[in-house]
């Protein structure tokens, strides 16, 4: 892949700045808690796995020079960091995964030393990272299933390296095909108010050697009636049991034109994505963003003074318009409430064993 989303120096951790992209490239070592959850709140690492991971290592910066004496002060020093970081975004279930497994783990570890407790939890971040790399390629090797020599797709947002630690969901099938010689053409949504598809995806794609075109929010009805897209894949930040998918913004109304056009509509979802704990997408948080994304977007204002702004970052798609959902352990198909669960008791199954 074309760089490596986020890494552990021995010292901080290392991001890239996804808001200078695609016009500069540049790292950022960040060995503080409160840049780190900055970086995560304005998007300079974003995508859910990719917060996730962010959010383990966060744990770490903020414990690291903890001078507690005892579990109980260590414990509530520790909550306090894993709150604080949570705050930075709602919707992206990564985020709350990777801090309860980080809280978990440091309980399991009550009677041990603090020290002992903060290497454990640095290892366990850092594990995140290789589990990450094998999820992706799982990811890609079960969607590529669904891909055929010289098939066209259409994804909105980004859901590849950039938004993972450095394979993709969404785009982990079009790599992965790539991988295996088979042809396969990107059409990017260029995803408003934010441009993650124009900024992000075709940058990523081009940097890959995938062939990309990039399209407006508004034409995906056009390029789907002309017969240019041959299905869409599109990644998630938080799935509820029942199959109903946030992701950003506009993914909806993709999914919605997918369905009228007979066109199949794939979700790529790690099993971290998915929170089992929600019946439906009507439970899930949704983000709402600052006003000047939409008033004045990247500097320069394109709208009246003191217009009303409404700018939710994430829609909730319905399962019933949902072809299927790609995880590491196969493609699951509807109905998604027994398909899921069954894919988690497998899951859980193994990891007993």
């Amino acid at each position: 892949m074309p760089v490596e989303t986020i890494a552990w120096t021995g010292q901080s951790v290392r991001i890239i700045d996804q808001t200078l992209l695609p016009i500069e490239v540049k790292y950022l070592d960040i060995g503080d808690i409160e840049t780190l959850r900055e970086a995560i709140k304005s998007l300079r690492v974003r995508g859910a796995p990719a917060i996730g991971i962010a959010a383990a290592l966060g744990c770490y910066l903020g414990v690291r020079r903890s001078a507690a004496g005892d579990f109980a002060s260590f414990r509530a020093e520790l909550k306090r960091v894993c709150d604080y970081i949570g705050s930075a975004r709602p919707t992206a279930v990564n985020l709350f995964w990777a801090l309860e497994r980080i809280q978990a783990l440091a309980d399991r570890m009550s009677d041990r030393p603090i020290e002992q407790i903060k290497h454990a939890i640095l290892n366990e971040a850092l594990d995140m990272i290789e589990e990450d790399h094998r999820i992706c390629r799982a990811i890609g090797r079960h969607g590529a299933e669904l891909l055929r020599d010289g098939m066209s797709i259409l994804t909105h947002c980004n859901a590849g390296g950039l938004a993972t630690a450095g394979y993709g969901t969404a785009l982990a099938p079009v790599f992965y095909a790539a991988e295996q010689g088979r042809r396969i053409h990107v059409y990017a949504d260029e995803t408003r108010p934010l441009l993650q598809g124009a900024r992000l995806t075709a940058w990523e794609c081009r940097e890959a050697g995938i062939p990309v075109t990039l399209i407006s929010d508004n034409m995906a009805a056009t390029v789907m009636a002309q017969g240019k897209v041959q299905a869409v894949f599109v990644g998630t930040d938080r799935t509820a049991a029942n199959g109903d998918v946030a992701n950003k913004i506009g993914t909806l109304g993709v999914a919605v034109l997918a369905h009228e056009f007979r066109i199949p509509f794939y979700v790529a979802a790690p099993l971290s994505s998915i929170d089992m704990s929600l019946e439906s997408g009507e439970q899930i948080p949704i983000e709402e963003r600052n006003p000047d994304e939409v008033t004045h977007p990247f500097g320069r204002q394109i709208a009246p003074d003191g217009i009303e702004v409404y700018n939710p970052a994430f829609d909730v798609t319905p399962h019933r318009y949902v072809t299927a959902i790609i995880t590491e352990r196969g493609i699951v198909r509807p109905p998604f409430t027994e398909g899921l669960r069954r894919v988690f008791d497998e899951a859980n199954t193994r990891r007993s064993l």
